[in-house]
């Protein structure tokens, strides 16, 4: 099953919008998760860059298992927006089709 999302479309002369339903194809929602794969993989490292530095700044022992519960903790904060990686695409894909 396919990722979908549902915009508003605008109609002149209706108060109310009509909402129309984009579905990305396999191809598009495969390629959006291949980006966001690397991006992750980026990210983590990141993460694990900036926990050894709060460690370090902190002065506090770098235990390999605190360490990667915080770069954890701070990928999942940024990880957070992966979804929105596809909804991006879906809106690109509504503007294209209806504006």
């Amino acid at each position: 099953m396919t990722y979908s999302k549902s915009f508003p479309k605008t109609i002149e002369g209706r108060n109310f919008p009509t909402w129309e339903e984009v579905y990305l194809t396999e191809e598009e929602e495969a390629s959006v998760e291949e980006q966001a794969r690397q991006e992750h993989k980026k990210v983590m490292k990141e993460c694990i860059e900036e926990a050894k530095t709060i460690f370090q700044e902190m002065g506090l022992k770098d235990y390999q298992s605190d360490l990667i519960n915080m770069a954890i903790a701070l990928f999942r904060k940024r990880a957070a927006y992966s979804i929105h990686h596809k909804e991006q695409k879906a809106k690109e894909k509504f503007d294209r089709q209806f504006k």
